[in-house]
């Protein structure tokens, strides 16, 4: 498929990222599907973007005549048959296999043979993911980074069997959305959170361990790092529970003791503790 060919872009999922995904696409031209399960979830989805397109007119990175269009370009749906339309769908559902794998299937059924679906996983293996529809060809992994319409980098996750033109076509999308696609190989948390969660484990380690505040942890990282955020501001707003699911894929991936999420994340999980979206983290909000 060439790129001028894609018009109509499916997300599923209307949740952090998949609002995010929404927005940008339907920004840059295109016809946007929004599905999810519960209209509510959609219609709070939609909201959210109309907030985040106020807060890119007060930017000067949208003009406000713009708005309408970039709202009207989005479709919000329940129904997974509305999908059938969408010539590049991309999946943005919680980081749980089982729940991808079925969503997958289900949209795999709907959509066009030459339509080509993207996974925005942030750790699963893409391959897997793959195996579970009947387009492991077009199939691939574009990893949005949040919040979406600020974040810049996409890493682009060719499985083993996506095809030369599925990937050069997800490739060029992102540079058309002016993002900063990078090539990555499959393999548990690729390279972005392959880094990043260990830090973040490490954090959370020292807390549970008594050798320092969170607000010592971070003031260090931003500091003597130069960090924008410190590791347990960002475990706090990426969710606790977020980052959990993603070493349990690391652990599992790897069966590497280093990726062994602390035990402390593991409790604050267990209490309901997820950070900024519950108001409580390893801070208050």
């Amino acid at each position: 498929m060439e790129i001028d060919a894609v018009k109509t872009v499916g997300v599923l999922g209307a949740g952090t990222m998949g609002n995010g995904i929404a927005h940008v696409f339907a920004k840059y031209g295109y016809a946007v599907i929004l599905r999810d399960i519960e209209q509510r979830f959609v219609d709070r989805a939609l909201e959210t973007i109309s907030r985040n397109l106020d807060r890119e007119i007060k930017k000067g990175k949208v003009a406000e005549a713009d708005k309408p269009a970039i709202l009207a370009r989005i479709r919000g749906t329940t129904e997974l048959a509305a999908l059938a339309r969408a010539d590049f769908a991309v999946e943005a559902v919680p980081e749980e296999f089982d729940l991808k794998a079925r969503v997958l299937r289900e949209v795999d059924a709907v959509l066009a043979p030459e339509a080509v679906l993207a996974t925005n996983t942030s750790s699963i293996s893409v391959t897997a993911l793959a195996a579970e529809t009947g387009r492991a060809n077009r199939f691939v992994g574009m990893h949005f980074m949040n919040p979406v319409p600020v974040m810049a980098l996409v890493e682009v996750i060719r499985g083993l069997e996506t095809s030369d033109e599925t990937f050069a076509l997800t490739m060029a999308l992102c540079e058309k959305l002016e993002k900063k696609p990078v090539a990555v190989n499959d393999a548990p948390g690729f390279v972005s959170n392959r880094v990043l969660m260990p830090m973040i484990n490490e954090a959370a380690y020292c807390v549970m361990e008594g050798v320092a505040t969170p607000e010592a942890v971070d003031a260090v990282m931003k500091l003597g790092m130069n960090h924008p955020l410190g590791p347990l501001e960002l475990a706090d707003l990426i969710g606790l529970d977020v980052c959990l699911d993603i070493l349990e894929v690391l652990y599992a991936g790897f069966g590497d003791s280093k990726y062994r999420p602390c035990p402390l994340l593991r409790k604050m999980v267990a209490a309901g503790r997820l950070g900024k979206k519950t108001g409580r983290g390893f801070y208050t909000y």
